[in-house]
């Protein structure tokens, strides 16, 4: 899962759920989609959180340094 990408894995989730919506999967079927779409939506919340850690705002200073600053 981890050479998938963040919008790859979205779009995957979002094509699981339509699947398990539609009713057309058996019990088997639905259970594996499920699955699959717990993983995906973990590697999905894992990966935000990455993201959010990583946001940051240059800020210059009045001295003209740059001072990075986290993106709240």
């Amino acid at each position: 899962m981890e050479d998938l990408k963040f919008e790859d894995s979205l779009k995957k989730l979002e094509a699981i759920v339509e699947k398990l919506e539609s009713g057309d999967l058996s019990l088997e079927e639905s259970l594996q989609a499920f699955e699959e779409g717990v993983s995906l939506s973990l590697f999905c919340q894992q990966e935000l959180k990455k993201a959010d850690g990583q946001v940051t705002l240059l800020i210059k200073k009045i001295n003209g340094e740059l001072e990075l600053t986290k993106f709240e």
